[in-house]
């Protein structure tokens, strides 16, 4: 747009120029304002009640907030932080508990107390984000309540009245709960969720539901987001992978029942050919909720899925000889008469090798009826209403790394040399490293997943190799071992050589290379994923001088026996950023009960000389580029 037109655009928003005058005062002021608390959280793998109650209590920034408003003398803090965390469950158990005239007496306390913590955790924003921030329903009666000093005694019957009329309409409980998530809003700005929404745990859809009414969120893709996106974009490969995981983890209800897509056909395909086999069997943290019979369907699901992925895996191998990946074409290594592989110059033994759809001759190849089956697959897959939806606002708000406020946020690393050097990959002519090839990945992304009828294309086969590929950001290995730990019985053969990176990120220096790569400042920090930290082993989460931060600190229950923790959560508010360890969570009705806010330390991880404020941010920048415009506005008016 020529900046003429845009000029005179900007006037007619305004109106006149008092309105202009009005709006520089008003960002001028937001500027100085104190930047508000993000919220770094990672690798949540579908484990939702977990992750509900990490946001509810804000990685245990409500309780300070609680903490600064009250003398813990006057005040049962962790009693107040349990209402503000599950008010609905927390009123009905106050409910049951009290008398009538003892209900409104409670009712009373609490609002005041709701009130007081309100006040306090909107202070740092303006007038206006906390209007916006009110439910409309009790909008009026919240600015009401937050206008008038209570401690004022020619106001306390205006304010009595205000309260006792809410409890005599039986309007009470909905207020307390509306100022709760007021709170909670309040307490945190905004929400960083640095990958991995996916997989492993039995909830991601309520993770995704949380995520699309969440008030200010973003999203950095992980490696298994991405095999999920990769499916809706019309790879079949990564369609059957996503199956095969949802098997081995007892989580096909996620496909079924929540997002309504018909697995009947490949039910029936998995009973046809394959036995019960104990290697298959599944992954589950609670045995007695699956029957044997659903035991055995998911173990003969993930036998069928694992052969319809090496079959498609090789396909893909063969078709993107620029991926480098020869060496993984698994079935084509295979001497079927002998029932032995060929891996890296020796010869293993293949244990339980059942494939009996396989040719032989040509052993990647699909039969008929397995065509017609992912055929079936895809399209229910792409045509699940709900699936859509999750999926599309994970590539609204999802990227392949995130710069802000100084920070580089990614889920997985940045493929290295083991000298330090960035490794590249090749396509065509052009060499793609550090930022560009991450840049790179992304358009090819939304490039496939723009084109969901196109299942073989370069874009749509990016997608798998982001998920098993050596130089893949997400992944971080030199090759993913799934095939060898299904039918080669020697542990030697499973092993999966991390990417230079995960050995590299412990020195200042290359972190501060990457830093610069991205145009961030040297005194930024990388916040990772992917990787859990082993705890109980001794792991510092804290790396290179603080420069680097994994927050990967085993949210999938699978993962918490070797990292000793239910992960790690990062706070960065303007006094500087906090690391919190958590142990697992246990129930709703605990924490409420028992009080449990399943925090276990908080380190320190920065503090700055002075409050960083909001003119220092990414926000702050684009208020600054709005306050220049209007600037120039106010200064030509008459002009324009």
């Amino acid at each position: 747009m020529p900046e003429e037109n845009y000029y005179r655009l900007l006037k007619e928003t305004f109106g006149n120029k008092e309105n202009v005058v009005t709006e520089l005062i008003n960002l001028e002021a937001i500027l100085h304002l104190p930047k508000g608390t993000e919220h770094f959280i990672s690798d949540v793998h579908g484990e939702y009640e977990a992750f509900d109650h990490v946001l509810r209590n804000g990685s245990g920034s409500v309780k300070e907030k609680i903490a600064e408003c009250f003398n813990e003398k006057d005040v049962d803090i962790d009693d107040l932080a349990a209402l503000i965390y599950y008010p609905e469950e927390k009123i009905q158990l106050e409910k049951d508990s009290r008398t009538p005239a003892e209900l409104k007496k409670w009712y009373v306390q609490k609002i005041q107390l709701l009130i007081t913590v309100v006040n306090y955790a909107s202070r740092k924003y303006t007038r206006s984000k906390v209007h916006k921030a009110l439910p409309s329903r009790f909008s009026y009666i919240i600015e009401e309540l937050l206008t008038e000093k209570q401690q004022e005694t020619d106001k306390q019957a205006y304010i009595q009245a205000i309260i006792d009329n809410v409890i005599q309409l039986n309007q009470a409980a909905p207020l307390i709960s509306a100022l709760c998530y007021v709170i909670q809003r309040f307490v945190v700005d905004h929400l960083h969720v640095v990958g991995d929404i996916y997989d492993r745990g039995p909830a991601p859809d309520l993770i995704m539901e949380r995520l699309i009414h969440y008030h200010s969120v973003d999203i950095q893709w992980g490696n298994h987001d991405i095999i999920w996106l990769a499916s809706m974009a019309g790879s079949p490969l990564a369609l059957i992978n996503v199956l095969r995981i949802c098997a081995r983890y007892g989580n096909l209800a996620i496909i079924e029942d929540r997002y309504g897509i018909n697995l009947r056909p490949l039910v029936e395909y998995a009973y046809k050919y394959y036995p019960k086999l104990d290697k298959f069997s599944p992954k589950l943290d609670d045995e007695t909720n699956f029957s044997a019979a659903e035991k055995d369907s998911l173990n003969k699901i993930q036998q069928a899925t694992a052969i319809l992925q090496f079959k498609l895996e090789g396909q893909l191998i063969k078709r993107r000889p620029e991926f480098l990946m020869n060496e993984r074409n698994m079935l084509d290594l295979i001497d079927y008469t002998k029932e032995t592989i060929e891996l890296n110059g020796k010869t293993y033994s293949l244990a339980d090798f059942t494939a009996p759809t396989i040719d032989p001759a040509n052993p990647c190849a699909l039969t008929y009826e397995e065509e017609q089956l992912l055929e079936k697959l895809l399209r229910s897959f792409q045509t699940s209403e709900p699936l859509k939806r999750h999926m599309d606002f994970l590539m609204e708000r999802g990227s392949m790394y995130l710069c802000y406020n100084g920070n580089l946020l990614l889920h997985g690393c940045i493929p290295l040399h083991q000298n330090g050097d960035f490794k590249s990959l090749r396509v065509g002519q052009t060499h793609y490293s550090g930022k560009s090839l991450l840049d790179f990945f992304e358009e090819q992304i939304r490039y496939s997943y723009n084109h969901p009828d196109i299942s073989a294309d370069f874009a749509t086969d990016l997608l798998w190799y982001l998920w098993t590929g050596e130089c893949s950001s997400l992944f971080g290995k030199k090759v993913m071992a799934t095939f060898e730990r299904y039918y080669v019985e020697d542990k030697q053969t499973h092993h999966e050589e991390k990417n230079a990176y995960y050995r590299l990120r412990n020195q200042e220096a290359i972190c501060q290379e990457i830093l610069k790569d991205f145009n961030l400042p040297l005194t930024g920090h990388i916040v990772n994923g992917h990787t859990p930290v082993k705890a109980n082993k001794g792991e510092n989460p804290i790396k290179a001088n603080g420069r680097m931060l994994v927050i990967d600190g085993g949210f999938a229950k699978s993962y918490q026996k070797e990292t000793g923790l239910a992960g790690y959560t990062l706070l960065s508010n303007s006094y500087g950023l906090q690391l919190v360890a958590h142990q697992p969570f246990s129930s709703v009705k605990e924490s409420i009960e028992q009080r449990n806010d399943i925090l276990s330390t908080k380190r320190l991880v920065e503090r700055v000389e002075s409050r960083t404020t909001v003119s220092e941010t990414n926000i702050g920048k684009k208020l600054n580029q709005e306050k220049k415009a209007l600037e120039t506005l106010y200064e030509n008016y008459d002009f324009y």
